[in-house]
């Protein structure tokens, strides 16, 4: 598995609106509902409940909210930037200005853990986080997460 499989270039935004983490995750489900074809707030309403469970702010300014979702066969994600942080909970209490979401199946079962493995993996890699940090634009921000796997993967 590899990003090329479970990022669409539809799927990555670079977001000057987000102000709380209510607001991303509504973005999250436009974005997530226009590149995929699903219903926004079946997205946002997945998001949310996941995110009762506990925070999905992983740290360094990395957020990995993720749900399950009835209309998918597949994993997908989607990956936004935000130009100005936001609290999100994370367990190390700094803000969010990275969040990549995942979305699996109701009924997946490993590939939606592989996905989820793969996503922290990278993220927590601080180079390519500053590579993000740094390329603001979405073509960019593709090109580093496709070909960031596909170099470390070989």
């Amino acid at each position: 598995m590899d990003f090329a499989t479970i990022l669409n270039a539809d799927a990555v935004k670079i977001l000057t609106s987000a102000s709380s983490k209510k607001r991303l995750m509504q973005d999250i489900g436009d974005l997530v509902g226009q590149a995929y074809d699903l219903d926004a707030e079946s997205v946002v309403e997945a998001l949310i409940t996941r995110e009762a469970l506990g925070p999905t702010g992983v740290g360094h300014g990395v957020a990995l909210p993720h749900a399950r979702l009835d209309g998918l066969d597949r994993v997908v994600g989607a990956f936004v930037l935000l130009d100005k942080p936001i609290d999100f909970d994370s367990v190390d209490r700094q803000p969010v200005d990275v969040a990549f979401a995942l979305f699996a199946p109701k009924d997946a079962g490993v590939e939606h853990l592989k996905a989820l493995a793969l996503v922290s993996r990278t993220l927590r890699d601080s180079s390519i986080c500053n590579k993000l940090r740094t390329n603001p634009d979405a073509g960019t921000i593709y090109a580093i997460l496709t070909e960031e796997r596909a170099t470390q993967a070989a």
